[in-house]
This record gives C-alpha cells, structure tokens and sequence, in this order.
C-alpha cells in the first residue's frame, strides 16, 4: 500500500502492508478557498442571522480588531476588514490590531499595504494591571479582569482560526477571547483544567464560562476560519456569538477522524509554511496523535519546524523523566503550560520519534527520539505491527474505536 505524508514543504511516501494500516473514517474534505480575503468580505457582508458590520457601526465608533497571528493569508484577510470598517466611515486612526501575548509574531505587517500599515498594534499583557478593566462577575462569582483596549472599544472584530485545545475544548471564537485577553491570575487558575480528554457536544467548562464573557462584552463580531490541510482555508464565517457552534460544526466535518483502533505506530505529519509550527502545534500533533497511539507504542512525528521554546519547554529539558517533568510544569503554571503539558503527558506514555529542525541535543531533551532524515523513518516502518498516519495531525482530533 501506497501512503503519502507532507511536512512542512515536503513529502515523506513509503509501501506498508496494507494489513497493517488502521482504517481511518474521515468525511470528504471542503475545498480550499480560491480567495481567502474575498471570503472575509463576503463574511463580513453577509454574515450568518445578522446585518453587514458596516450597517451596525458609525464613524465615530473606535473598532478593536482581535487578530490570531497563526492565521495562514492574515494580511490579505485583514485588509478585507479594514477596508469594510473604512466603508462606514471609521478612520484608520481608530482602528487597532489587538494580538495575544503568546502569539508567535510574523511578517504579517510589514505585508500589509502602506496606508494601513501605521495602524496601532498592541499586545495583550496579562501582567499589567493599568491595561485591564473591571468587566463583571460572572453567575459563578468569578471577576473578570479583561483587556482595557478591548472592553472599551465600540465594535470588537474578532479574526481567529477554530481548532481543539485542552482548556477549551474547541479553540477560536468566544475562546479565543476568554481566557486569552484577561488577567494573569485567572488564566493560571483555568489552567487546572487542562485536559488530553475528547472534546464533544457538551461544552466544557471553560468553553461554558467563554460564552458568558462574551455576552458580558456585549457583541463581539465573530470571523471564524476553519483551516485545510497545509496552508489552505476551507471555510470563512461571520456573525455574532451564536453562530460558534456552525463554525464548531464545520471544523469537526474538517477535521475530525474516527479510526478502527489504536496502533502500535503512529505517523503524524505537519504540512505548510514550517514559521507557523510553533512550539504549541507540534504538542498538538502529539497530542492528537497519544489519543489514537497503543499504550507504550510510538509516535513519528514530522515536521520542519524550529520553534522558539518557552519556560514549559526549559522545565522538560532539565528533568530526566517527563512525569517529573509534569509535576514541576504544574507548579510553575508557566506562560506556556498547555503545550508543554501536552507533550510532556505524550512523552509520558509513548514513545517519540521527531523528525524537525530543532538541533537534535535539544530534541532528546524533550523526551524525543532525533530523527535526522526520512530514511530514518522507513527503517522504523518495516517491522511489524499496526500503522496509522495522521496528515496534518496539529489539526485533527482522532477519536479511537471501542476495540
């Protein structure tokens, strides 16, 4: 049997058995978008149960823009926002770009074209007390401390990619709102509620408590993009906080996959621009791939990515054992603390091979295998036992059988 993998820009092919190869049960896939930022006019023109944004704002309105900065065509995208918002009359002078602390910083801006490139930016601070605000109290009593830009701005635009993810449950719209933009303290308690567990039609907690903070900041407008394998966007939708859960469904019809059993060995690739693996995706791709992976089997995964490591990732290279590794990482709660938990539980009970760009002393340090080319790789596929590939496994949430 004939199996094809892409990471980063390139392919790994190899011949299995195909008695070896774990089914996989996956939909048909949508089609990748010709033209990303005509999508985002289209969303924003006709979004989902409500007017255009252009007709609910005016120019004296002062209009947050919330910018997920691992979004593939982000300054195609974000142009097609500011050029409606700039249809209603609002001036480029009171627009910002808002990004989250943690995001990895591209090129973005400086590919923006020049009469928009002078908008301000700012970065979420968790930290500073001088840029937050006093939102409510939620039904459960918790105060909210959120973003000051945000909370005062008249229209919030919020362009954030869905995925999965082991606070939330399902990543983007309300959540990437809560608890990305609130204080310090409160992101460090939610995450006690990190999971590896399966996301399903009930809400996690803290998805549940999104929710609620989003209607507490009134009507954030929502852009919901569901990625394609690689690089590629299948689906741009607008509206208010109720159309999440339609975004929710079209990202499960993308990237949600059953498979027959668990394997012995699972192959998961990551395909597309290797700048916008970070340190989070590859856990991810762990993590997506432990689910589906027998206990004490292998996991390979593939990727060119170099990312920049974090506090979370410095507490796994200094301890010899990833559950001590865990322990420590709970206590600190470091700024990084999801995706170091990811991979450190990963590492816990499989074992990894990594193919990357990260030196190779390094890679052994986080608990991996070093791999140094995908010949590697087929040496590791000719033994016997089960496979399972997983392309683009930063992506996709594997639901294994019942067996």
């Amino acid at each position: 049997m004939h199996i094809s993998i892409n990471f980063g820009r390139q392919r790994f092919e190899c011949e299995v058995p195909e008695n070896q190869v774990v089914p996989v049960g996956r939909g048909p896939s949508a089609p990748p978008l010709a033209d990303p930022a005509a999508a985002v006019r289209k969303a924003l023109e006709s979004p989902l149960d409500f007017p255009a944004l252009r007709k609910a704002l005016t120019p004296d309105d002062h209009i947050v823009i919330v910018v997920d900065e691992h979004l593939p065509h982000l300054p195609q995208m974000l142009v097609s926002i500011v050029e409606h918002v700039r249809d209603a009359g609002v001036a480029a002078g009171a627009i910002v770009f808002l990004c989250l602390e943690n995001s990895s910083p591209h090129s973005w801006r400086e590919q923006l074209p020049k009469e928009i490139q002078h908008i301000r930016m700012e970065y979420h601070d968790p930290k500073n007390r001088q840029r937050l605000s006093y939102l409510a109290t939620t039904r459960r009593g918790r105060r909210i401390y959120f973003n000051r830009t945000a909370v005062d701005a008249d229209q919030l635009v919020v362009l954030a990619g869905r995925g999965y993810d082991p606070i939330l449950g399902y990543s983007g719209a309300e959540g990437f709102l809560y608890p990305g933009l609130i204080d310090e303290a409160t992101q460090k308690e939610l995450s006690a509620k990190l999971s590896m567990g399966i996301p399903g039609k009930e809400p996690w907690p803290v998805q549940r408590e999104a929710g609620e903070v989003t209607w507490l900041l009134g009507a954030p407008f929502l852009i919901q993009v569901i990625e394609g394998a690689g690089d590629d966007l299948v689906h741009v939708l607008g509206g208010l906080a109720a159309t999440g859960a339609e975004g929710q469904k079209l990202l499960d019809a993308q990237w949600k996959i059953t498979v027959a059993d668990r394997a012995d060995i699972v192959i998961a690739g990551m395909s597309g621009d290797p700048t916008r693996h970070d340190f989070a995706s590859m856990a991810r791709a762990m993590a997506a791939a432990s689910r589906v992976v027998k206990p004490g089997g292998s996991i390979l995964l593939l990727t060119q990515a170099h990312p920049s490591l974090g506090r979370g990732a410095d507490i796994m290279r200094q301890m010899d054992e990833a559950e001590q590794a865990l322990a420590l990482i709970r206590e600190e709660t470091p700024a990084d603390y999801a995706p170091a938990f990811q991979w450190a539980s990963t590492a816990k009970n499989a074992t990894i091979y990594l193919l990357s760009n990260l030196p190779a002393e390094v890679a052994e340090e986080l608990f991996t295998i070093p791999l140094e080319h995908p010949g590697q790789v087929h040496r590791l596929l000719n033994g016997r036992g089960s496979f399972l590939f997983l392309p683009d496994a930063h992506k996709t949430l594997a639901v294994p059988g019942t067996k």
